[in-house]
């Protein structure tokens, strides 16, 4: 369905139509994803904290600006999302004594296994774009890192 049907809406321009088709078709893809990770307790950035964690699991412990530097969400309070982490047993974090701001994070037993067990989101992030063709993706993940650019 077209953006104009689909919010009912005029635009300025192009340009604003681009945006906002942009917005909407983001929030639409990612509200049926939040609603899997809600099942199994967990807020969007958490998982993602959990899914960097063991991506480089060989290379832990991590500290947090390590973490924050691979967030999707740049914005992260990356430590409190650690401090809830920790407090549901997900993931090991250990002070530096000398600098107590420092913290060295790994995801533990616990966290692994929640995350095995969240296939179905994983699942369902593979599915959000099937609609379109591998060289379709291709071309889009090529227009949104251009968007990106112009952002510097």
């Amino acid at each position: 369905m077209k953006i104009e049907d689909e919010i009912k809406g005029r635009f300025r321009n192009e340009y604003h139509k681009g945006l906002i088709n942009l917005i909407f078709t983001t929030k639409h893809l990612s509200y049926d994803f939040h609603q899997s990770l809600k099942k199994h307790g967990l807020a969007e950035q958490q998982y993602n904290v959990l899914r960097i964690l063991r991506g480089f699991r060989s290379e832990a412990p991590l500290c947090i600006g390590f973490i924050k530097e691979r967030m999707l969400d740049k914005d992260s309070d990356v430590s409190r999302i650690v401090d809830r982490l920790f407090e549901k047993g997900l993931v090991s974090r250990v002070e530096n004594k000398e600098d107590r701001r420092q913290k060295s994070v790994e995801i533990t037993e616990n966290g692994l296994q929640l995350l095995d067990s969240m296939s179905n989101c994983q699942q369902k992030e593979d599915t959000l774009l099937t609609n379109l063709t591998i060289d379709e993706v291709i071309e889009l993940s090529y227009l949104l890192d251009k968007i990106r650019e112009t952002e510097a």
